[in-house]
């Protein structure tokens, strides 16, 4: 099999800021549920949408700087203020208002109700934008009445109304079923966040790329979503009810579920279809996971800041058979966490970075970029939980000098050379790796990089049915 037959022809990101929706993250609506004077803790704290775009490590995720320039600016990152463009050269960010209406346009079961005044107002806005059919605008059109909403938020109805960031009350998310709990609307909200999300990414990346979307016969979706009912949670498949909502008419799909690995267990399907001959070209999308909206709000409160995750995070990745065009990804590279690997970081990483390397005759100085878990560290600061990307780099820096390859004194000069800051919102597998992509696929065309590694790995104990964890690693070179 000729490991270098896939190339990866480009990747893009979507960001959608959404601080109505902080107050039902995971974390901050369980708070709420305690003390309602939550809700105006949150509410102090939460940012405009030119903050929020002019943020560095969000312009860093679509391309308006790169990680290297992210590194030379002074922190705090969220004071420095500054111009953007909603559309930059990797992606595109979204305000809350078009979102909750792409949402409504993403909602096939009349589940999400919005204000007939603000529904229309967004119809209007999205229509003037152009790409959606007449069809996806036309849910859009009518909404419900102020009198309605409130009908559906009475108390017992296990509903969630549905708020912008200064407060006002545009709509409400309805209940599929009282008794099903993967149907009940916090679960409904994120999946169907969820999809639109990874539709937005799909869409930028056919857009920007001028992509025929009756060229692709498969898509893999990788998200985190427990799409399902009570027979089968989770069960999915969200791959084609995105490729539905794209125009993607002639391709089917499929989920990939690795916890924060399963980007790269698609991108490593993904390739293997291809270089089986299965499939020419396929799409690999994860879209966001609205549950960790706020999840460290309270390191940010008291620590005076703004509530930083307060963005809901896409990206799509295009796969092709090669054709002399994109970095390839080397079939040869892969490494993998075993299930008797243990599950000790340095282990892990040693699975997934030293054994590829040595089984191909490279050095840890080879790789340029080490693209792994890209956390803000100043979202994860404040709550304790530390700078994940920096002690990743320090990590491999140390099995570096371990294997006579670093001197301890080089360990920093290496983390700054091969390593670079966390940009990506910390929503789990969006954060794993794959935030890079787009970054890597112009570095290694146009000849800036030489070679990157990707390493994901994830928490398998969360799902409570082993201890273990989870890791997956690849290495995408120039197209010589």
């Amino acid at each position: 099999m000729d490991a270098r037959s896939v190339v990866i022809k480009g990747a893009k990101n979507f960001l959608a800021h959404t601080p109505g929706l902080v107050r039902h993250g995971s974390r901050p609506s369980r708070d709420i549920a305690g003390d309602s004077g939550v809700v105006e803790v949150i509410g102090e704290r939460l940012r405009t949408f030119e903050e929020a775009g002019a943020y560095a490590p969000n312009r860093a995720y679509l391309g308006g700087l790169t990680p290297d320039e992210l590194s030379r600016l002074d922190r705090p990152w969220y004071a420095l203020g500054g111009d953007f463009e909603r559309s930059q050269r990797y992606g595109r960010i979204m305000p809350e208002d078009e979102f909750y209406g792409v949402m409504k346009m993403m909602d096939d079961f009349d589940l999400l109700w919005l204000d007939q005044g603000f529904s229309r107002r967004v119809a209007e806005s999205l229509a003037e934008k152009g790409g959606w059919t007449a069809e996806q605008l036309g849910k859009l059109e009518s909404g419900v009445s102020a009198e309605q909403v409130a009908g559906q938020l009475g108390e017992g109805a296990g509903n969630l109304p549905m708020y912008l960031r200064g407060g006002e009350l545009i709509g409400v998310m309805n209940a599929a079923h009282r008794q099903d709990a993967s149907l009940f609307a916090d679960v409904l909200l994120e999946n169907l966040a969820c999809k639109a999300a990874a539709v937005m990414a799909v869409k930028v990346l056919l857009e920007d790329l001028d992509l025929d979307p009756l060229s692709f016969p498969y898509i893999l979706n990788s998200g985190e979503e427990a799409v399902g009912d009570r027979y089968q949670r989770g069960g999915g498949n969200l791959a084609k009810a995105i490729g539905k909502e794209c125009g993607l008419v002639n391709s089917t799909g499929s989920d990939v579920k690795a916890f924060c690995t399963g980007p790269n267990h698609a991108v490593l399907l993904g390739a293997a279809l291809i270089s089986s001959g299965i499939f020419e070209r396929l799409i690999v999308v994860g879209g966001c996971s609205l549950a960790k909206l706020g999840m460290k709000y309270q390191g940010h409160v008291r620590k005076g800041m703004p509530i930083l995750e307060d963005v809901l995070a896409g990206s799509a990745i295009l796969m092709e058979r090669n054709c002399g065009v994109g970095p390839v990804l080397r079939l040869d590279s892969v490494g993998k966490h075993d299930v008797g690997a243990g599950g000790a970081q340095p282990a892990i990483l040693a699975e997934l970075v030293s054994k590829p390397l040595e089984r191909l005759g490279l050095a840890y100085s080879d790789v340029d970029k080490y693209a792994t878990e890209m956390h803000n560290p100043e979202v994860t600061e404040p709550a304790g939980s530390g700078n994940v990307p920096e002690l990743n780099y320090k990590l491999i820096a140390a099995l570096a000098v371990r294997g006579g390859q670093l001197e301890r004194h080089e360990m920093p000069e290496f983390v700054s050379r091969h390593g670079m800051p966390g940009f990506s919102p910390t929503q789990g597998h969006i954060a794993s790796a794959i935030p890079f992509m787009p970054h890597a696929v112009e570095g290694l065309s146009t000849g800036s990089l030489n070679r990157v590694m990707f390493l994901a790995k994830g928490s398998l104990f969360l799902g409570r049915m082993t201890q273990m964890s989870d890791g997956l690693s690849f290495i995408i070179e120039p197209n010589d």
